[in-house]
C-alpha cells in the first residue's frame, strides 16, 4: 500500500502565534502568574492572530466585550438568591442567546467559563477576579496585535497577482476552445471561480490598514482594484460568446491577434461576406483581446 507523505509546513503566523503567546505569559508571569492568569493571556494572544489588521481589532474588540460580558454577568448573578450552579445555568444560557442573537462568530467558550468560575467558587472576589481576567486578557490581546501588524504583516500581493495572471491564460485557452471548430461552446465557470479568489484576496489586501498608510501600497491596491475590474469585464464578455448557439468566423486581424498571443486556433473559417454573427463575434473578442492586454499592462507596473 502506498502511503502519501506530506511535507510539513510550519507557517509564519504559526511562528509568530507562538512568539506572542511566549511574550504574553512573560509579561503575566513578572506580576505574579498562576494557571488562569497564563490561560487568559494565552487565549488573548492567540485570537489576535488574524491575516489582517481589520480582523485583528475585531477579533480582540470581540474579546474584551466577551469577558466583560461574561464578568459583568458573574457578579450580577451572585446577587441573586439562587443556588450558585444555578446561577451558572442561567448565565450561559444568556451568553449563549446573545452571542446566537448578535451573530457573533467567536466561541462563548471565555465568558462561560469566566461567568461559571465566579459563580461556584465561594472564596473568590467576584470584582477583583473579573478585574484581572480583563486585565490578563487585554496584555495577550494587546501583544499578538503588536507582533502581528509590525512583524512580516500578511501580505497577499503575490496571491492577487497569481489569480490575475491565471485568469490571463484561462483566456487564450477559452478562446482556443471558442474556435476549435466543433459545435461544444467552453464554459466560464472557472474563470468565475478565479475571480472570486482574486476579490476575496483583494478584500483581505484592502484591509490591512496598517499597510496602506504607505503610498505605495495604496498604488498598489488601487492596481489590484482596477485588475478586478477588468477580469469581471472579461468573463462578462466570454459569457456573451457562451450564449450563442456558434459563434460567428473571426476576422483577419482577430485572428492575427490571436496568433501573436500564442492562441493556437482551428477554425479555419474566412469571411467572404460578413453577416451579423460575424460582427457580434468579433466585437467581443476583441474586447476580450484588449481586456486582456489592459490585464497585462496592470500587472506589469
Amino acid at each position: 500500500m502506498h502511503i502519501k507523505k506530506t511535507k510539513l509546513h510550519i507557517g509564519l503566523r504559526t511562528v509568530k502565534t507562538a512568539t506572542a503567546v511566549v511574550i504574553a505569559m512573560v509579561i503575566v508571569n513578572a506580576y505574579g502568574a498562576t494557571t488562569s492568569r497564563l490561560i487568559f493571556a494565552m487565549l488573548g494572544a492567540m485570537v489576535a492572530m488574524e491575516p489582517t489588521f481589520k480582523g485583528s481589532v475585531k477579533s480582540c474588540l470581540t474579546q474584551i466585550i466577551g469577558v466583560l460580558f461574561g464578568a459583568s454577568a458573574g457578579v450580577l448573578l451572585l446577587l441573586l438568591p439562587i443556588h450558585p450552579l444555578v446561577a451558572a445555568g442561567i448565565g450561559i444560557v444568556l451568553v449563549i442567546t446573545l452571542y446566537n442573537l448578535l451573530r457573533i462568530r467567536f466561541s462563548p467558550t471565555l465568558p462561560c467559563l469566566i461567568l461559571a468560575t465566579i459563580c461556584t467558587t465561594p472564596d473568590i472576589q467576584p470584582l477583583t477576579y473579573a478585574l484581572g481576567r480583563i486585565w490578563d486578557t487585554a496584555i495577550g490581546l494587546s501583544v499578538g496585535m503588536l507582533i502581528n501588524t509590525l512583524i512580516f504583516p500578511y501580505d497577499n500581493s503575490q496571491k492577487i497577482c497569481s489569480a490575475a495572471e491565471s485568469l490571463e491564460r484561462e483566456v487564450l485557452v477559452f478562446l482556443e476552445d471558442m474556435f476549435d471548430g466543433d459545435d461544444i461552446l467552453p464554459n466560464t465557470e472557472k474563470m468565475a471561480r478565479t475571480i472570486d479568489d482574486m476579490a476575496r484576496q483583494l478584500s483581505i489586501f484592502s484591509d490591512q490598514w496598517l499597510l496602506l498608510r504607505l503610498k505605495r501600497n495604496r498604488n498598489k491596491l488601487k492596481d489590484f482594484q482596477i485588475s478586478a475590474g477588468k477580469a469581471r469585464q472579461l468573463v462578462a464578455q466570454m459569457e456573451v460568446l457562451c450564449r450563442m448557439e456558434q459563434p460567428g468566423r473571426l476576422s483577419d486581424e482577430n485572428r492575427k491577434r490571436l496568433k501573436e498571443c500564442g492562441a493556437n486556433i482551428l477554425d479555419q473559417r474566412t469571411v467572404d461576406e460578413i453577416q451579423e454573427l460575424d460582427i457580434i463575434t468579433n466585437y467581443h473578442v476583441e474586447q476580450i483581446l484588449t481586456l486582456r492586454q489592459e490585464l497585462l499592462d496592470v500587472l506589469r507596473m
